[in-house]
């Protein structure tokens, strides 16, 4: 759970900003986004494997082993 503790003499909106920052970082707003709708287990298995094969491919082009997108070269 984010806590944060407003000193005193502090600005609200200073200690808002934190507070939002560090949702963010333990990933609430995601969390909250997700369960917002009911998901059925045959596309929560489709997520995860589009969310893995995208790992696999950035991970391939990190490694020089796929080709990244970019200009095409023409043919002579």
């Amino acid at each position: 759970m984010a806590t944060v503790y407003v000193l005193p003499g502090e600005p609200f909106e200073k200690a808002y900003k934190r507070f939002k920052k560090l949702c963010e970082k333990e990933g609430i707003f995601t969390e909250i986004k997700r369960h917002e709708y009911y998901e059925k287990p045959s596309e929560k298995r489709k997520r995860k494997m589009l969310a893995a094969r995208k790992r696999l491919i950035k991970a391939l082009k990190k490694r020089g082993l796929l080709p990244s997108k970019g200009k095409k070269k023409k043919k002579k």
